[in-house]
């Protein structure tokens, strides 16, 4: 793994690439020698950027928040919950160009495409985040995926502060037990926080079901049942 200077970015994202844990992949300052273009971390950095950039511009309907960035997704692409496969499905919903960090073909991971599945369905606003932003790794293997220790996770929700007071969410939608949990330990009295099952672990039809009534989905989608 390299490290490399940051570019001149957002500050919440200057905030987020200075996060340094041991046994975490940064991926706006880190580089991975085995999957990342030569300037990955710049444009991980700068498609963050640019996001935060457009989803202040107008009011977010919602933050959707997940655990932590995943090996085979947002390790990769420096964006919450999406993997290669669905990069610039993401790009396209903001009006942002993005531009691939990773070298070969590209990879899925089932969380990020049931998650954009649904997304697909939805006009609304929606900004996805994470508890912890980095990818926390077991030791001496990166390819791995372990939850965020406590420390992780205090840092993490500060970040999280930020980001519901520069977006200014209507709601933040929690997916999972850990992202609920985080945000509940927030002082979000002004923002509502609606938990929603993770589609990990069996938890996809109830994930599916559970955003279809909040978002007034019509039933009959094929994505959904």
């Amino acid at each position: 793994m390299e490290t490399y200077v940051k570019l001149k970015c957002h500050p919440f994202v200057d905030a987020v690439a200075a996060l340094r844990f041991e046994n975490c992949f940064n991926p706006y300052i880190d580089r991975c020698k085995v999957h990342d273009v030569p300037d990955a971390p710049h444009r991980r950095a700068a498609m963050l950027s640019a996001l935060i950039e457009k989803a202040t511009l107008a009011p977010v309907d919602a933050i959707w928040i997940g655990r932590d960035l995943g090996y085979r997704g947002g390790r990769r692409t420096g964006l919450a919950l999406t993997d290669d496969v669905h990069m610039l499905r993401h790009g396209q919903r903001w009006d942002v160009p993005l531009e691939k960090p990773t070298k070969g073909d590209a990879v899925a991971e089932r969380t990020a495409s049931v998650i954009w599945d649904v997304l697909d369905l939805i006009e609304d606003r929606v900004f996805l985040w994470n508890v912890f932003p980095l990818h926390p790794h077991e030791a001496g293997d990166p390819f791995t995926n372990r939850t965020h220790n406590a420390r992780e996770r205090r840092a993490g929700q500060e970040l999280l502060s930020v980001l519901v007071d520069l977006l200014k969410p209507r709601r933040v939608v929690a997916i999972g037990n850990n992202a609920a949990q985080a945000a509940e330990r927030l002082d979000l009295s002004k923002v509502p926080v609606i938990k929603v099952r993770h589609p990990s672990y069996g938890g996809q039809a109830d994930f599916l079901r559970e955003i279809a009534i909040l978002y007034k989905l019509p039933r009959k989608q094929p994505a959904l049942f």
